[in-house]
């Protein structure tokens, strides 16, 4: 009996001492944070300031990443180092828990939810989260002045307003709003600190340029859902759109099609069908250009620079089949005035041989032969003077026949060479479009990096 009393006893140490290191485990985990933290310290609560000032919040911002801008969802995807200060006058910290030539101490995060938080967001986000692998990437700092420092590594999806009427050569012009959520200004005031936005130096975009340095902002807004100013903190993004891109795609080969459509005006009339099949191919090559050129964007209402350009070069390529159309119609005047020239000599033949009607039809003019007076004259000297009445009747006849015939060709009076209307305008289009085009292009470059430069 005596045995089992003192294993008993041995026993209850035992399970005493347990208890008291489990609850001295416990108190230790549970009281860690009031190491720091006064006992009546409530987190709900912003620290005090003076005079009623507003707790003053300092942000800075390192962008590690910018990727993902899409111009049919009008956002882009950042992702951020994202750090905030703010003194915490309630905090008490003993030198102990400082490193030796510190004067900081980082916690983990879990600490954060023991402190009074500053609640900004951003406005324009349609996602915004802290990046996680096992646990958040997030830390707090406590520094000897009462300063808490809160870092996270962040990536958001940020909302844009984009513009396209100078697209290919637009500028997006994309802010990153931040707000206090619960605070006005009275309460919470929100600054950029020294660092303000940094960009990664290796950053790099496929598509764009992004412009520096970036425009930082702070402003108080009024938000009338919330009815009340709030504090609130712009970054501006201007990303610039490369234009090499869309010179090798573009630009270059829709002005190569367009001259490959002058072309058509060395080619005869005698080639219709290699005329035709190349001036339709050019503005087809077009068409299909222009339709895969506008899926890269979204549809919208308004008029593009692209669509200039590309409407431009299709009204050249339509001018030159118009051109074609023009000779063509010009051509076939002039072969049925040629053709009809010859017939002139039979007639007349017909005419002095005696074979003549009574009345004659000769260039839709009426020829109308006179019956012979009774004199001493035979009949043939009768029909001799009756035909040349008639010629010099007609002499009006030719005049109009010539102005027929010169409207689509005329001889030249210094050479004596037969010009033919369809071939000197073929031979002016050589010239005037290449022309035309040219001008087309001087005035829609400058204009458009004007307008470029204006933003």
């Amino acid at each position: 009996m005596v045995a089992t009393g003192k294993q008993w006893l041995f026993a209850g140490i035992t399970l005493v001492l347990g208890l008291y290191e489990i609850s001295e485990a416990k108190k230790n985990y549970t009281l860690r944070p009031r190491v720091v933290l006064p006992e009546n310290y409530v987190k709900e609560v912003r620290p005090p300031s003076k005079k009623g000032n507003p707790v003053v919040v300092k942000f800075s911002i390192f962008v590690v990443d910018i990727n993902s801008i899409n111009v049919e969802d009008m956002d882009f995807r950042v992702d951020m180092f994202m750090h905030q200060t703010w003194k915490e006058s309630r905090l008490k910290l003993p030198d102990d828990i400082f490193e030796e030539g510190d004067d900081y101490v980082t916690l983990p995060p879990e600490f954060f939810e023991n402190l009074w938080q500053p609640d900004p967001y951003f406005l324009n986000s349609k996602v915004a989260e802290i990046a996680t692998l096992t646990h958040k990437f997030s830390s707090v700092t406590l520094y000897k002045n009462k300063t808490v420092r809160y870092a996270a590594r962040m990536h958001a999806i940020m909302a844009c307003q984009m513009e396209f009427q100078l697209y290919p050569m637009d500028i997006q012009i994309c802010p990153i709003f931040i707000e206090s959520f619960s605070y006005n200004t009275q309460k919470v005031r929100l600054k950029w600190a020294d660092a303000g936005v940094t960009l990664n130096p290796e950053l790099k975009l496929l598509q764009y340029n992004l412009g520096q340095p970036l425009e930082l902002d702070e402003t108080n807004g009024y938000m009338p859902e919330k009815h009340g100013n709030y504090s609130r903190l712009t970054v501006y993004f201007k990303f610039e759109r490369q234009i090499g891109h869309h010179l090798i795609q573009t630009f270059a080969p829709s002005s190569l099609v367009v001259m490959l459509s002058w072309f058509s005006f060395w080619l005869g009339l005698d080639a219709i069908p290699g005329r035709v099949t190349l001036l339709v191919t050019c503005m087809l090559t077009l068409v299909t250009m222009f339709t895969g050129l506008r899926a890269d964007i979204p549809p919208v209402a308004y008029v593009k620079a692209l669509d200039l350009w590309m409407a431009g070069c299709m009204l050249f390529v339509f001018a030159a089949f118009v051109e074609f159309v023009v000779v063509k119609v010009l051509d076939v005047q002039y072969q049925y005035q040629i053709n009809r020239v010859p017939k002139v000599p039979m007639r007349i033949n017909a005419m002095e041989k005696g074979q003549c009607p009574t009345i004659t039809t000769w260039e839709g003019v009426n020829i109308r032969s006179r019956k012979s007076t009774p004199t001493a004259t035979t009949p043939g000297q009768v029909n001799t003077h009756t035909l040349k009445a008639s010629l010099q009747g007609n002499g009006g006849t030719k005049a109009n026949r010539r102005q027929s015939i010169l409207s689509v060709a005329w001889t030249d009076v210094d050479t004596g060479v037969e010009k033919i209307m369809w071939r000197e305008i073929d031979k002016v289009s050589r010239i005037v479009f290449p022309g035309l085009f040219l001008v087309f292009v001087i005035l829609y470059w400058p204009a458009l990096l004007l307008k470029s430069s204006a933003i």
